[in-house]
């Protein structure tokens, strides 16, 4: 309902700012068709507010005006893109969490301080990408045990065993991006003794 009123109180307005930005412009009616090929009939029912304003006649003025449509409709600003998230506090782990939609593709900074213990890998749904911003990151995964250091990435599906946490005593720093089955990441690391 409050989407509805906000959307009338926007599109109410736009009729006045349409005559205020042609006579800005010392232009008239008639000038304002011959730019645009809408009759002078309809751009003067747009500006006295009994025509809904449109798409296919916004484009034409705000063209005929050399201005972003924006400023045709008073668009609200756009809002503050910083996600805001509380951290994640659970067994040595520390998860900020980097995205605020809830499904799709999930991204977290983590700082893993270990709890010692032996790695117990699990599988589930997913697909998931690591990159390791500060310290040494293990990943065992399907039999293989490896060991990535900063600036280093590793793209795996989560239905193979997997597990990960600091490579001995001192915390890993890193990011973890993690989305629905088939959503690949494009970088991959290379085991520790291969080739490049």
């Amino acid at each position: 309902m409050d989407d509805e009123r906000a959307l009338d109180d926007v599109l109410t307005e736009v009729g006045p700012r349409l005559r205020r930005i042609r006579k800005e412009r010392g232009a008239t009616l008639g000038d304002l068709s011959a730019a645009t090929g809408i009759s002078v009939s309809t751009l003067s029912r747009l500006e006295s507010g009994n025509r809904r304003p449109s798409l296919e006649l916004l484009l034409p003025i705000a063209r005929a005006h050399q201005v972003p449509l924006d400023d045709l409709v008073g668009a609200p600003p756009v809002g503050d893109p910083r996600v805001r998230a509380k951290p994640i506090v659970r067994g040595g782990k520390t998860m900020v969490p980097l995205t605020r939609q809830p499904g799709g593709l999930q991204a977290y900074k983590v700082v893993d301080r270990g709890t010692g213990g032996t790695p117990e890998p699990r599988v589930h749904e997913g697909y998931e990408w690591l990159y390791v911003l500060a310290g040494r990151l293990r990943l065992v995964l399907a039999g293989n045990d490896v060991v990535l250091g900063a600036g280093e990435a590793a793209e795996f599906d989560t239905r193979l065993p997997h597990w990960f946490g600091p490579a001995g005593d001192a915390p890993v720093e890193f990011l973890s991006l993690f989305g629905p089955q088939g959503e690949r990441m494009h970088v991959r690391a290379r085991p520790r003794g291969a080739s490049a």
